[in-house]
């Protein structure tokens, strides 16, 4: 296996038909409010089956989507034949993006952070291939805002819930490690996916912006 491919092979059988089952069941609408404002050249990280490809505005230049798993990534490949935008599909990992500095208009990660080992290294490398003014849109599983829901969490991430859910951490305050990369976080939107207090419903999406630049 190259460095550009991670393996997740039981993940990457069953996540397919989660996936749909989430869509429909609303999360579909999140990735289409948080995408419209996309524009220019785009780098979709982590892209897994290429569902955020339908949600592409006709204001997006092209994307490079980047995905490690190489049966998600021949899922997501497909999936841009049919894209409304022209899209580059290929082997990558958060930490080493095969994109040159500031070479980009806006990066995209959509339950991708929550699933890495090193978050930050992965957020300087988005930093580092987003143009001046470049734009982060985010949707991601975030920690609870209870300690009872937080504390149970943390009992999930340290059993079998990584290893189930292709290295997802429940118990991430992303907003907080987008802000200590160097950007600025301007749109924020706490929601629960599905509708009940559980320790797997708490999520965010919103947009943020290279800062210091």
């Amino acid at each position: 296996m190259s460095a550009a491919e991670v393996s997740h092979p039981v993940f990457a059988r069953f996540f397919p038909a989660m996936s749909r089952a989430m869509e429909n069941g609303g999360m579909a609408d999140r990735r289409a409010s948080l995408l419209a404002g996309l524009a220019g050249e785009v780098i979709d990280i982590g892209a897994g089956t290429g569902a955020n490809f339908r949600h592409y505005p006709a204001a997006v230049d092209r994307v490079l989507a980047v995905e490690p798993e190489p049966r998600l990534r021949a899922m997501a490949a497909a999936a841009a034949e049919a894209g409304p935008v022209p899209i580059e599909v290929t082997g990558g990992v958060a930490t080493a993006l095969p994109a040159g500095d500031a070479s980009h208009d806006a990066a995209v990660v959509c339950f991708v952070l929550c699933s890495l080992p090193d978050e930050a290294a992965a957020l300087a490398e988005i930093r580092r291939v987003l143009r001046p003014g470049g734009r982060l849109f985010f949707l991601e599983h975030v920690c609870a805002d209870t300690a009872g829901l937080r504390r149970a969490q943390r009992i999930l991430d340290a059993t079998a819930w990584p290893h189930l859910f292709g290295g997802c951490h429940l118990g991430c305050d992303t907003a907080a490690a987008i802000e200590r990369a160097g950007f600025a976080v301007s749109t924020l939107v706490e929601f629960l996916f599905p509708g009940s207090r559980t320790p797997v419903s708490f999520h965010i999406a919103g947009q943020a912006t290279v800062s210091g630049r």
